[in-house]
């Protein structure tokens, strides 16, 4: 199998949409298994998955995105180098799988987050290096380190457009909830600016009594400000990043891929119905095997 990095599957992208302005995710958490990861990546291969031009940051040290594409830079620059002002971020970009453009990350990322104290207004590094490779992209999707405070993710928040609240529907997720919307709001006054925030329901067992009742208090508790879509536990979802794909290019048909596309046209709808990108993916979504995760089966 050719590595998917250096041979991206062939799926025709068109550029960004002409005056549909750039859109920059940022998907955050309070702790670590909560699923973002696997959110930021298989979110990505969604939007790709439909011709949308998309590009992947890897904003966490540990590089588990960076991983689950199947990237494992040596020389190459990543967003380290970027951050560091060592390297423009074009240099740092990687083709990955079904057109999935990647700025993979390394553990060298702390030592950004070790001289953030001594630099003249480090959280704007990112959104600067973004402004330079706008023009390339539908979207750009940022996936933070585990937890909300920090030079990092400040970067991600000071960048984007809408932040994604990732919480796994198990025990104490509603706590960690509020207490990552916390968080942000703080870092959002703290940096005089507001962007949206929405909640994305992750491994998500319908067995589990708990899991079903947590669910609706999450919903009760943020209102519209809560995806309907929630990402179902899913063999699947397990074994792509251990073979470096999103799970679309894994299997096409399983429902994890029918999950990623509901919250992709979710998520297009954001930001206008009339998007040409949301009214393809609400068509799938209108099937019976694409309705929103709460109703789902638990096949594979």
């Amino acid at each position: 199998m050719p590595h998917p990095m250096t041979s991206p599957t062939s799926i025709p992208k068109r550029g960004r949409h002409p005056g549909r302005p750039l859109q920059v995710l940022a998907l955050v958490n309070q702790k670590g298994g909560c699923g973002k990861t696997t959110t930021a990546v298989n979110l990505a291969g969604a939007l790709a998955q439909q011709g949308e031009r998309v590009l992947l940051v890897d904003m966490d040290p540990q590089a588990h995105a960076t991983m689950a594409l199947g990237c494992a830079p040596l020389d190459e620059p990543t967003l380290a180098e970027v951050l560091l002002e060592e390297a423009y971020i074009e240099q740092a970009i990687q083709s990955g799988p079904l057109g999935i453009d990647l700025v993979p990350s390394r553990p060298r990322l702390v030592e950004f987050e070790e001289a953030a104290e001594r630099l003249l207004h480090p959280e704007q590094r990112l959104k600067v290096s973004l402004d330079a490779v706008r023009d390339r992209y539908d979207w750009v999707v940022v996936d933070c380190p585990p937890r909300a405070e920090g030079v990092l993710c400040a970067n991600a928040l000071f960048a984007c457009t809408a932040a994604f609240l990732i919480v796994e529907t198990g025990a104490f997720s509603l706590q960690g909830a509020l207490q990552a919307m916390r968080v942000l709001n703080e870092v959002g006054e703290n940096q005089g600016r507001t962007y949206e925030v929405r909640v994305v329901g992750t491994l998500f067992d319908r067995r589990i009594r708990l899991a079903r009742e947590l669910l609706v208090a999450l919903h009760a508790r943020f209102g519209p400000a809560m995806f309907n879509t929630v990402i179902r536990t899913s063999v699947r979802l397990r074994e792509a990043p251990a073979v470096g794909l999103p799970v679309q290019a894994l299997d096409a048909s399983c429902r994890a891929t029918q999950d990623f596309a509901a919250l992709a046209a979710e998520v297009a709808l954001m930001f206008g119905p009339e998007s040409d990108l949301a009214s393809l993916l609400q068509a799938g979504m209108d099937a019976p095997s694409h309705k929103p995760a709460l109703t789902a089966s638990d096949n594979h």
